[in-house]
């Protein structure tokens, strides 16, 4: 017997309703970027060798809560932070450079609100006391020219035991045309809400040892928490460092 009968066929998808599917994909990973994790690019090598420029990381929004600056295009909904954890020493952030707040940056957590942080010989000094640093050998790294350079390489060790590695070329640090030397800075004591941020890199990082007081527009000087868009937790793709590294975690 003849089966007769008429398969329906499929309904196409209007144009319209491929348009609704798009931005409705678009809509779902601003959310996922705004709450959840949002990717970055080092555009520097001020966190040599944690991180390497170029390298493409992932940013947790869930560790600090949120700001304004969580939020694409950083809209004035609110101010302050909403459901906040506050950051640990030692945490890799992404923030907001409080003289241009366009510009994000990656630095560490080196000081938090009340402690005092001064840079004596090279070395890091946190509420007066030394902080530990082992020599571990050296690292090659661009000169800027085409060529590599050696840095001094050190395990740095805070206060609260977080361990990572830190890289310096020289003791004096003397800028010629304002005359500050980033190795050798005055006590700076860190304001309630703030935090003092370094790169690990630290003969080459404009940080907060660098402001508007002492000669540098559009430096960060202290960090205030609303600038934190996120703490940095994953590099997601590298193709610098000895083999490339590919979703290892960020000390």
């Amino acid at each position: 017997m003849t089966d007769t009968s008429v398969k329906p066929e499929k309904k196409k998808e209007t144009s319209a309703e491929m348009v609704r599917s798009f931005l409705f994909m678009i809509l779902l990973a601003l959310i996922f970027r705004s709450v959840a994790y949002e990717p970055f690019h080092i555009p520097s090598g001020s966190m040599l060798s944690t991180l390497y420029e170029g390298d493409y990381i992932f940013v947790s929004k869930l560790s600090y809560g949120y700001s304004r600056f969580s939020f694409p295009f950083a809209p004035k909904l609110f101010e302050g932070r909403i459901l906040a954890t506050k950051p640990e020493r030692g945490d890799v952030v992404v923030f907001r450079n409080p003289a241009r707040p366009k510009v994000d940056f990656i630095k560490r957590v080196i000081g938090l609100p009340g402690d005092t942080i001064q840079v004596k010989h090279s070395r890091l000094y946190i509420n007066g006391k030394m902080v530990e640093q082992t020599r571990d050998g050296e690292a090659l790294v661009s000169d800027g020219m085409g060529g590599e350079a050696k840095l001094a390489r050190y395990n740095e060790t805070l206060p609260n035991g977080v361990t990572h590695i830190v890289l310096n070329d020289v003791d004096g640090n003397i800028d010629p045309r304002t005359g500050f030397d980033a190795d050798n800075t005055p006590i700076y004591t860190v304001p309630e809400g703030h935090y003092f941020m370094m790169g690990d890199n630290r003969d080459h990082s404009q940080d907060s040892r660098f402001s508007a007081d002492n000669g540098y527009e559009g430096a960060p000087g202290f960090v205030p928490f609303e600038n934190f868009v996120g703490r940095a937790t994953i590099i997601a793709f590298s193709m610098k460092g000895k083999d490339g590294r590919w979703l290892k975690s960020i000390d």
